[in-house]
């Protein structure tokens, strides 16, 4: 078993800044890559970014490209996502997930958090 757990959300303005952050736990969590998916209101889940455990090897949506970061901490197993230059569109609840290989596919996750809830305003 996976547990992740998210933090970090919150209101900002757009242009804004914020920095999410997902600590996992569980016996085999550096076997998994990680994964940060977010949906808004009415919105089909939809990937964002991820990150393998050992390679460093990463993965972005072209909606984030070049305004998120996603990286880890390998001795805290943490998992965190720079999110720059937000725009209102950014608004939705972020999830931290756990998938076997890297994918853009939410089908394709094991483990899933709660998820944090980032709102942008105009």
């Amino acid at each position: 078993q996976v547990q992740l757990v998210e933090s970090g959300g919150g209101l900002v303005q757009a242009g804004g800044s914020l920095r999410l952050s997902c600590a996992a736990s569980g016996r085999t969590v550096s076997s998994y890559g990680m994964h940060w998916f977010r949906q808004a209101p009415g919105k089909e889940r939809e990937f964002v970014a991820a990150i393998t455990w050992s390679g460093g090897m990463t993965m972005y949506a072209d909606s984030v490209k070049g305004r998120f970061t996603i990286s880890r901490d390998n001795d805290k197993n943490t998992v965190y996502l720079q999110m720059n230059s937000l725009k209102p569109e950014d608004t939705a609840v972020y999830y931290c997930s756990a998938g076997p290989r890297l994918s853009i596919f939410a089908r394709n996750m094991s483990y899933w958090g709660k998820g944090t809830l980032v709102t942008v305003s105009s």
